[in-house]
């Protein structure tokens, strides 16, 4: 037999195969016109008698496609919450300098850390005697502003480290870069990253520390030191409890309208940190014209995250720091579903200076129910 009559019975044999199919699907009362794998056509299908592709020549043009790439995730703003999340806070060793003269039942260290390669010194207290089973509950320290050519680790909250200091905790004062005999520039805290880095870098140092408890990590603040303070509790969940006085609390919208626009904080010569309103809004427009970005680098808008109950402290008299902005702060973090504790003093300045016995007493009793 020839190929091309075998070819012939092939294709006979096939159409014969066809008809059939046809035939039985009639059968069972379904038509080729009611198979469809897509939506309804607006008149009936047809079925072919037989398959047809279209292959392109050789020298045809492919067809367009479709095909969508991603696109590259926007890096997060140096300021934001999520972008300081991001950072690697590994610390280092804290390495002890010298012995300071002691205190009641606690050695004091002046002593340093590394935070982006920079040493950073801090003012050391560790308590004497043994250390409890796991180690030593430590408070890292954020002191408020100090014109920073003024500043020196042996001075200024001497009152304030001591009460903690006695009470059984290891405490660690950060300087911050370019306070002292720290290296970097003093960036100032609101519109540079430099003071926070500094700080999740002094915790982490602090986890590492022998005799210290990494699971017991505490964290006080004053003034601008509360900022830092309420910050660090939104970027990471080791600081187990907060205790904020007078803080700048306030999210930045409020910080920009509501706060000293011409105050030390933003034009003090001492600081690099000058003029983060005018840059910003300049840079990336008012809250009302840009409400992400000032949402992003607000910690008021992560209240959720809060790692720890906070006690919070302010004088009703104070002239640099609106009460109000501690206030608000508390109702923010209770309506977000966490602790909140909000003392005020009648008549107090800054410094809670004629209440600080008994504010120091709440926090420290507020400090041992949460870390011993």
């Amino acid at each position: 037999m020839k190929i091309g009559s075998v070819a012939t019975t092939h294709i006979a044999g096939a159409c014969a195969r066809v008809l059939a199919l046809l035939s039985l699907m009639g059968a069972f009362g379904c038509s080729p016109a009611q198979v469809s794998t897509g939506p309804a056509a607006s008149t009936p299908a047809r079925l072919a008698t037989a398959p047809h592709f279209t292959v392109p020549s050789p020298s045809a043009s492919p067809p367009p496609t479709s095909t969508s790439f991603p696109t590259a995730t926007p890096t997060p703003h140096p300021m934001s919450i999520v972008g300081l999340r991001s950072n690697p806070y590994s610390g280092s060793l804290i390495t002890i300098e010298k012995e300071l003269e002691r205190g009641r039942n606690y050695r004091r260290y002046y002593a340093y850390y590394l935070s982006e390669g920079l040493k950073i010194y801090g003012l050391l207290t560790i308590p004497e005697g043994a250390a409890p089973h796991g180690g030593w509950p430590a408070i890292i320290f954020n002191h408020g502003y100090i014109p920073p050519d003024e500043y020196r680790t042996t001075e200024r909250y001497v009152a304030y480290v001591d009460r903690i200091a006695s009470s059984g905790y290891v405490v660690y004062r950060v300087d911050y870069r370019g306070h002292d005999a720290s290296d970097g520039d003093a960036t100032g805290a609101y519109g540079h990253p430099g003071y926070q880095i500094d700080v999740m870098n002094a915790m982490a140092s602090i986890q590492r520390f022998p005799d210290v408890d990494p699971d017991k990590i505490g964290m006080w603040g004053h003034s601008m030191g509360g900022y830092l303070t309420l910050r660090a509790m939104v970027i990471s969940e080791d600081i187990k409890a907060g205790v904020i006085w007078a803080g700048v609390v306030a999210s930045y919208p409020e910080m920009l309208y509501n706060w000293r626009r011409r105050g030390p904080f933003v034009s003090s010569p001492s600081s690099r940190g000058v003029g983060w309103r005018d840059e910003w809004l300049s840079a990336y427009g008012s809250p009302e014209e840009n409400s992400d970005f000032w949402n992003a680098v607000s910690a008021t808008s992560f209240l959720q995250d809060l790692s720890g109950p906070l006690q919070l402290h302010h004088g009703t008299a104070d002239t640099d720091v609106p009460v109000e902005f501690s206030v608000r702060l508390a109702e923010l973090v209770r309506a977000a579903g966490k602790r909140a504790d909000l003392y005020t003093y009648e008549g107090d300045n800054h410094n809670i200076a004629n209440d600080f016995t008994l504010a120091m007493d709440r926090t420290i009793e507020f400090f041992d129910t949460q870390l011993k």
